[in-house]
């Protein structure tokens, strides 16, 4: 692994506020390493924003195109601007005004549902801790970097087959388990190239053949 890589990661704005946040959370987490339940929240905040990761990008980020302007602005700028142009880094990670509400949101509710800010911080320091590795898998995925580990390689392969292959397949970034659960994972030597793959405002057109 090169070190601009590394540090084109970690400089880029989005990522660098995220990363100042998760060490805060975590040094106010691991005051209470000696709970069960601290280590329980960080595991559950791991697992939520992995099925959030496959959900979101499935049924959110896919969505058909809205009619409202400023809404398909959003939209735009969140996913469909990054399938046109996959590579461009301005367009490769989520920006802070998206992910902040949205850890803000699964936090105000884990705190509502447990009533203890010690669980509610270890949960959103698992929620933070994941999507950054989401965003390093993403990131590694479409830059020429090589995985180190197996997964990793087998990892970025399904997803520029998602990129450029066939976008209504393989969603998962960093793990397939949700793909194979819910019938989004084929064989690649299975599947169409789709036409849409790089303008998915298009996929919905009537007379555009999926």
């Amino acid at each position: 692994m090169k070190a601009k890589f590394l540090k084109e990661f970690f400089t880029f704005p989005d990522i660098l506020i995220m990363s100042i946040l998760f060490l805060i959370s975590l040094s106010f987490t691991l005051s209470g390493w000696y709970l069960l339940e601290t280590w329980v929240a960080l595991v559950a905040g791991m697992i939520g924003y992995a099925a959030s990761e496959y959900l979101i990008h499935r049924f959110l980020f896919h969505l058909k195109p809205p009619r409202n302007p400023f809404f398909l602005h959003l939209l735009k700028r969140l996913h469909y601007d990054h399938h046109a142009d996959p590579n461009n880094l301005h367009l490769l990670f989520l920006p802070v005004w998206y992910s902040l509400p949205l850890i803000a949101g699964t936090g105000a509710v884990c705190y509502l549902f447990t009533s203890d800010v010690i669980v509610t911080n270890a949960f959103v320091t698992g929620v933070i801790g994941f999507l950054l590795f989401y965003e390093w898998t993403h990131y590694i995925a479409h830059r020429p970097v090589q995985p180190i580990s197996p997964w990793g390689r087998w990892m970025k392969k399904l997803h520029l087959w998602h990129h450029f292959k066939n976008e209504h397949y393989w969603y998962g970034v960093t793990s397939p388990v949700f793909d194979v659960m819910l019938g989004t994972y084929k064989n690649e030597q299975d599947v169409e190239k789709s036409s849409t793959v790089r303008d998915l405002e298009r996929r919905w057109d009537k007379d555009v053949e999926l």
